[in-house]
């Protein structure tokens, strides 16, 4: 067979796997990332959470044999080494370097104060500061959820006047109260009490179980609020701008 045949051939396959696609080809596209799940990956994803507990465990183990001062560098390095290792996985460097800037911070208070307890001060305030907001934002009927949500979905659905959707956030952002409260309340408790160790144990003990519960609520939330606000006809985008009726 000479090679001026080869072009007919490559024809004559084209029109067959035309007329007998492969299975591949009836595949369903990949459906496109909701817009939650695009805020989660730019947090750092379920890696983020995992991620912001290893330089706890570094800190609290090496604490228990080393002198401070070298506890704290050993902690700034993990930090370093694991911002990294999240930029060359293919992370946004925002919430890569995020958690280097939190161990850094800590750091910095510990190295001030001389006290290895205060490593887990700025996050016991930061509970403490979230629990406040969670709370008065849904005493005033604009919680927290809520406010993502519409944030997401560029403000155009009137979600406060849909009963069903407030409640939804009203229980998801108190999902998140009910845990930021508590972290506080039992971190102060034992920061209080000098108990180093504790207070990581506790952090990373009410860290990433915790935090997937308020998850798992807050999607909810937002999968909720879309059914009923997007897919349904009779809730079509809020009209702006002038001669709207």
């Amino acid at each position: 067979m000479t090679d001026q045949q080869h072009p007919d051939q490559n024809r004559n396959q084209d029109l067959i796997d035309q007329e007998h696609p492969t299975p591949a080809a009836f595949a369903p596209p990949e459906p496109a990332p909701t817009r939650e799940r695009v805020v989660l990956d730019r947090m750092g994803g379920r890696r983020g959470f995992v991620y912001s507990t290893i330089p706890i465990v570094v800190f609290v183990t090496a604490n228990l044999f080393l002198p401070l001062a070298t506890t704290l560098s050993i902690a700034v390095a993990v930090g370093g080494a694991l911002t990294v290792i999240r930029i060359i996985r293919g992370e946004r460097w925002t919430s890569a370097a995020a958690g280097l800037v939190g161990v850094a911070v800590a750091a910095t208070i510990v190295a001030l104060t001389g006290s290895a307890k205060n490593y887990f001060l700025l996050g016991i305030w930061a509970y403490f500061a979230g629990f406040v907001i969670a709370v008065v934002s849904v005493l005033i009927r604009r919680p927290v959820s809520g406010i993502i949500w519409n944030f997401l979905h560029a403000g155009e659905y009137r979600w406060q006047s849909e009963r069903s959707v407030m409640r939804a956030h009203i229980l998801a952002t108190l999902a998140a109260a009910a845990v930021l409260g508590s972290r506080f309340a039992i971190q102060q408790w034992l920061y209080l009490a000098d108990s180093t160790s504790g207070l990581g144990i506790a952090r990373i003990a009410m860290g990433t179980p915790l935090s997937a519960l308020v998850a798992v609520a807050g999607f909810w939330a937002f999968r909720y609020s879309s059914k009923q606000l997007i897919k349904r006809p009779d809730h079509a985008p809020e009209v702006r701008g002038e001669g709207a009726a």
